[in-house]
């Protein structure tokens, strides 16, 4: 190898390993027409980014080169709130995010995590394919920002503590729960006399490892590749909360997309989200067995009284004159009465 061929092979291994350092996924090695970029708060071993890689090289195949889709995961951008605050701003162009983290900009959005509501995920699918989902939609709208068509999967939500196992609404009385950034987290487990934090999800991991809070509530493929398994002891199956993403897009970004490459655009995430719910799925159904063998001790309490307790609390009612005749009514077509 020449010196001169010697220095350009030094340059390029360079510049890959700083381009692999920064976790960030390139569909294109030349500058393309358009450069779009996806920002989410979850590792990059976890489906949604596994299936985030595959759409962007689809998106790159499709617009012909047109298009580089960028992924940044595991908050390389910031917090959800920095992120939040970014993809409002055009500074990023896509964003996944909690409906119940956005009920802080859209507080309708929180609607579809209210606590024991959905019992499975045919209740789950129907509602956010459906009615609820295109009102929830339709609010997101109004903001500097839209939401896709298909909801992307988190889970239903399980709590974790390092201190003991949670088999009834008592267990729930003064523990320092971490949730995230949300009003109806928050509302939820001061219901059961819990004291919750809010923490954004990137400081999680040392929240607990430092004991600011003994517990977290989060879907086992969270639990699993964000190694929150270190910091856990028990892991109580409430199923409490259905969660999911609403991919966001900003508007004014997204105007400036031709409309051929906006289609493009939109099947492939609509897509890849209806491979991602099946991949989490799946996930979540196997971890258990993977978890115990970590040492987590794992149990399974009866749901209904913890629902019981929600409406003698006031919970239900609460939120049903928050959010709405309307909208509550569109919940409960699909969950039946909850109060």
């Amino acid at each position: 190898m020449s010196n001169m061929d010697r220095r350009h092979f030094i340059k390029v291994v360079a510049a890959t390993s700083a381009a692999a350092a920064t976790g960030l996924y390139q569909t294109q090695a030349h500058a393309a027409e358009f450069t779009l970029k996806f920002a989410n708060n979850l590792p990059a071993s976890h489906p949604m980014n596994v299936r985030a890689k595959e759409m962007a090289q689809k998106i790159a195949e499709q617009s012909k080169g047109r298009i580089d889709f960028q992924i940044y995961p595991n908050n390389q951008l910031g917090s959800d709130s920095d992120m939040l605050s970014q993809v409002r701003s055009g500074a990023i162009d896509y964003f996944t995010l909690s409906p119940l983290i956005l009920g802080t900009l859209v507080p309708s959005a929180q609607i579809s995590g209210v606590g024991f509501a959905f019992k499975d995920y045919s209740q789950v699918w129907a509602a956010m394919d459906g009615d609820l989902g295109a009102h929830v939609r339709s609010q997101i709208a109004k903001t500097s920002v839209f939401a896709f068509d298909k909801i992307w999967e988190n889970g239903y939500r399980q709590i974790t503590t390092s201190s003991r196992p949670i088999n009834s609404p008592v267990d729930l009385k003064g523990l320092k729960i971490r949730v995230p950034t949300s009003p109806l987290w928050t509302s939820m487990f001061r219901s059961f006399d819990s004291a919750p934090t809010s923490i954004n999800f990137s400081e999680v991991y040392s929240a607990l490892q430092t004991h600011i809070v003994e517990a977290q509530e989060n879907p086992l493929a969270i639990l699993a590749t964000a190694k929150l398994y270190e910091v856990q002891k028990y892991v109580s199956m409430t199923n409490h909360m259905w969660d999911g993403f609403w991919f966001l897009a900003n508007k004014q970004k997204w105007d400036k997309l031709p409309k051929d490459l906006q289609a493009i655009v939109t099947a492939n995430v609509n897509a890849a989200a209806l491979a991602q719910r099946d991949d989490v799925r799946k996930l979540n159904e196997s971890l258990t067995t993977e978890l115990k063998q970590k040492g987590l001790v794992f149990n399974a309490p009866n749901n209904e009284q913890f629902r019981d307790k929600l409406r003698a609390a006031g919970f239900y009612a609460e939120w049903h004159k928050k959010f709405g005749d309307e909208a509550w009514s569109m919940l409960e077509k699909y969950t039946g009465k909850l109060a």
